[in-house]
């Protein structure tokens, strides 16, 4: 039986273990991983980053429950499952914090000493693409906040999904009939702190603006 057979036993131990594999790939940043599965679940495939080698089996088979219960969407939680989020939360701490954009580490700089009374451990900060899906992101993994180029001329909104994420950063996440809920109400109440309160609709305009221009740079 393997870890991820093991993993399923251990979370539906009535049900039968359908064909369970796993790839550890270096193509994954950090301790990420994914999973694909057939329609009628006969088969189930995790891809693993390479740094899930060397984690106690235990704690692995947390993340692929955790997986699984995403899979067959049901409400469940073991011992395991507990062990892989501790161990998720406190990656961070551990996290070498090695790259630092002068204008994102400008944002971050005003971000805590506005809203965090000057404490908070800088993590990485990366730009990512100029991308309007995701504006933003915390990898708890590795300790790093990418932010959409978009706002590199955009003071205030630039400080405002720098804030987000650095909140994703202090809050970490809850668990909640077995799935991670990011954005608590803790969350969303520490978001509206947020001096400008008109914040959410200044990024909507800003973001139309910035689709629109986009349409005509293939004209």
């Amino acid at each position: 039986m393997n870890l991820a057979e093991q993993a399923f036993h251990d979370l539906f131990p009535e049900k039968e273990i359908p064909q369970c594999t796993i790839k550890y790939s270096a193509a994954f940043r950090g301790y990420n991983a994914n999973v694909k599965y057939a329609y009628d679940h006969s088969r189930i495939h995790f891809r693993l980053s390479k740094e899930w080698k060397s984690v106690s089996d235990d704690i692995a088979i947390g993340l692929l429950q955790s997986l699984m219960v995403k899979v067959f969407k049901v409400k469940k939680r073991t011992v395991q499952m507990e062990l892989y989020e501790k161990f998720l939360k406190n990656l961070s701490t551990y996290s070498k914090v090695e790259k630092s954009d002068p204008l994102l580490e400008q944002s971050f700089h005003r971000v805590i000493q506005e809203y965090f009374h000057n404490f908070m451990d800088k993590p990485n900060l990366v730009w990512g693409s100029d991308s309007f899906r995701k504006l933003g992101s915390y990898e708890y993994a590795t300790d790093t906040i990418v932010i959409s180029t978009l706002f590199k001329q955009e003071t205030e909104l630039l400080d405002y999904i720098m804030y987000h994420e650095l909140l994703h950063k202090k809050l970490k996440f809850e668990s909640k009939n077995g799935r991670q809920v990011h954005h608590s109400p803790e969350f969303k109440a520490m978001e509206r702190k947020f001096k400008n309160k008109n914040i959410e609709k200044d990024l909507d305009t800003f973001l139309r603006k910035q689709k629109f221009k986009s349409l005509f740079r293939f004209w």
